[in-house]
């Protein structure tokens, strides 16, 4: 009879103790698993936030490439012949006054000028009137400036480098008030232009000889 008990008792323990394990390695595999769906949520955020990743950069992308195409296009219209009209009329006024080695130092300035003109600064379709004008006004500077102590032969270019200047503010115009004057007497009657910054007549062909010869033609 006590066989039987025991028997008995330890079969049920047997059965507790399988049951336990089972339950004990079903919790085990339970909470090694991971959370699928934790890990769902945090793609879904990575996805959405690269969209709107890619899309921002799509649109700084695309305000970016026309503020670039706008500094270009600046920079094409960046060029002015207002340092040339400044030293032109450095060199007229010295001639006015007479004084031919400041008329030199002017026409020296004058050709640095043109020299340091970037032509990448200038409209294409401008480029070759532009070198046109310029190359005869760089040959006139010159000459001016080598020839301190002739101020006749001085004067005989600026007749031409006033023709070049004046070309010069048709093609690309001025912000500054600026007249076209005319002497009916140089070059034995032929006439002669200047370009002035005042109305009032100062005849650089003559100077002080005859300082009001001549007359307002053009106004820019």
């Amino acid at each position: 009879m006590k066989n039987i008990i025991f028997s008995t008792i330890t079969s049920i323990i047997v059965i507790v103790t399988a049951v336990s394990c089972n339950q004990a390695s079903n919790k085990t595999n339970s909470e090694s698993l991971p959370d699928t769906s934790s890990a769902t949520n945090v793609s879904t955020p990575l996805q959405k936030e690269n969209i709107d990743t890619s899309a921002v950069a799509n649109k700084v992308d695309a305000t970016t490439q026309p503020a670039e195409k706008t500094t270009a296009e600046v920079a094409t219209k960046s060029f002015s012949i207002a340092p040339i009209i400044k030293d032109y009329l450095s060199l007229k006024n010295a001639l006015v006054a007479d004084n031919d080695k400041a008329t030199a130092d002017a026409g020296k300035k004058l050709l640095a000028t043109f020299k340091a003109v970037d032509m990448k600064t200038i409209p294409t379709a401008k480029h070759k009137e532009y070198m046109d004008i310029a190359d005869d006004a760089k040959e006139n500077a010159e000459h001016i400036g080598d020839n301190a102590g002739k101020i006749d032969h001085q004067r005989e270019h600026l007749a031409s480098l006033s023709k070049d200047v004046s070309d010069l503010i048709t093609l690309f115009g001025t912000s500054q008030k600026l007249y076209q004057d005319y002497c009916p007497m140089f070059n034995d009657g032929k006439g002669a232009i200047w370009i002035s910054e005042a109305k009032a007549i100062k005849n650089p062909y003559y100077g002080n000889k005859m300082m009001s010869c001549g007359s307002v033609k053009k106004e820019y």
